[in-house]
């Protein structure tokens, strides 16, 4: 008998180019047809293998969800970056492989994430989301977020809303 291991745990270093195919693969999946293509390759491009390595190797907070022994996906998280919410911590990024989505490994990696911000003092927490993106803001409501902030980000010609949700203790 064998046994799938499913496992969150920090990034290191080695894994920086299945974290960088991980994103590539989940950010077409998630914007293609939202993102207007010439920038969503821009976005992708840069955030190859060498940037997850520095990134993973300077101390950014990266998890890791692996699968049977593959990245199935990532969570990059932190301190929030806007000043005008006041939430303490926020997850940057939250994506999974296109064929690990719906499985619950995305409820896993954001447990996971929010459990190590909680444990770091980071008691409240937003992640932001394209409004476009359905079913990113399908999840984070099922997750108990509740609609915070709403914005507006540029891709070049395109500005695309997006949306605040946030969580407490």
């Amino acid at each position: 008998m064998s046994t799938t291991l499913i496992e969150v745990r920090p990034a290191k270093a080695a894994d920086a180019t299945a974290v960088a195919s991980t994103h590539d693969e989940a950010w077409r999946s998630a914007y293609q047809g939202i993102i207007p293509g010439a920038e969503l390759e821009k976005l992708i491009n840069r955030r190859g293998p060498q940037w997850w390595d520095s990134a993973i190797r300077k101390g950014s907070r990266v998890s890791v969800l692996v699968f049977s022994d593959k990245i199935a996906g990532y969570a990059n998280y932190g301190r929030n970056r806007a000043r005008s919410l006041h939430f303490d911590g926020e997850i940057y990024e939250l994506y999974l492989r296109p064929e690990f989505q719906g499985l619950g490994f995305g409820r896993r990696l954001f447990t996971s994430a929010r459990r190590d911000l909680m444990q770091s003092g980071l008691k409240s927490m937003v992640v932001w989301a394209l409004s476009d993106n359905d079913p990113a803001t399908e999840f984070y409501r099922a997750l108990g977020g509740r609609m915070v902030a709403r914005s507006s980000e540029r891709f070049g010609p395109k500005s695309l809303d997006k949306v605040a949700f946030a969580w407490t203790n």
